[in-house]
């Protein structure tokens, strides 16, 4: 395992932290021209890091290539009306119910139940 793998990796982490907010910032709005060649380049040093053997580099690069795609999807000023109005604590909300309910022995249909009483159906 080289030390660079690891350096890599918190440098992907830091750019994740970093690009939080845009997610987040309902009015933010990033040209497909910024997004998507940053979210290609994120996506190429994920495959050029795995080929290398240094998957810790490569999981970041995935995840932070994986982070434009979702700016590109949410933020562009070309994307739906319907993206741009959908709330994104509703997605965090689910994901960290998927993750909470991960190695429970529950039924998985539990898992979208909102606030207990009403059934999350898309």
């Amino acid at each position: 395992m080289m030390w660079q793998d690891f350096v890599f990796m918190i440098g992907s982490g830091l750019s994740i932290v970093f690009l939080a907010p845009t997610l987040r910032d309902a009015s933010a709005r990033v040209p497909l021209g910024t997004s998507l060649p940053s979210m290609a380049i994120g996506l190429v040093y994920a495959a050029t890091f795995f080929t290398l053997g240094m998957t810790f580099s490569a999981a970041g690069s995935f995840a932070a290539g994986s982070m434009w795609a979702m700016i590109a999807l949410v933020r562009s000023p070309s994307s739906p009306a319907l993206v741009h109005n959908t709330d994104l604590s509703l997605f965090a909300r689910d994901v960290r119910v998927w993750l909470e309910g991960l190695g429970s022995s529950g039924p998985v249909t539990e898992q979208y139940v909102f606030d207990g009483t009403q059934a999350h159906q898309h």
